[in-house]
């Protein structure tokens, strides 16, 4: 069975299938990169506990960069979140984002209920 949590016309924020959630990437408010990191991961927190899992239960992440000199002080932020022992899966790479003011976007899949 497919599960889609908060579906509009473009896309679900959350699809649960066979114990896997897969969300939709999310960017972060703030100027600086460590601002919209530190909001963008509160947000995903946040559909993790809606999806029934948490950031212990992330399988694989996939982040976007607007610029990888911002990679170190990103990952500043990613390595003071993600709970010892529980790292995932991981790509970064950098690419243009929507907006010009974005930074970051991080999209997660996780084990979940």
């Amino acid at each position: 069975m497919i599960e889609r949590l908060e579906t509009g016309r473009r896309m679900s924020k959350i699809v649960k299938h066979n114990g896997v959630a897969y969300l939709c990437g999310q960017v972060g408010a703030g100027d600086s990169v460590a601002e919209q990191t530190r909001d963008c991961l509160g947000r995903i927190e946040a559909l993790l506990a809606q999806a029934g899992s948490s950031p212990d239960r992330i399988l694989q992440a996939v982040i976007w960069l607007a610029d990888m000199q911002d990679f170190d002080e990103m990952n500043a932020v990613w390595d003071a979140w993600v709970p010892e022992g529980h790292a995932p899966a991981r790509a970064c790479g950098e690419a243009r984002l929507a907006r010009p003011a974005l930074k970051v976007e991080i999209i997660v899949t996780a084990a979940c209920d």
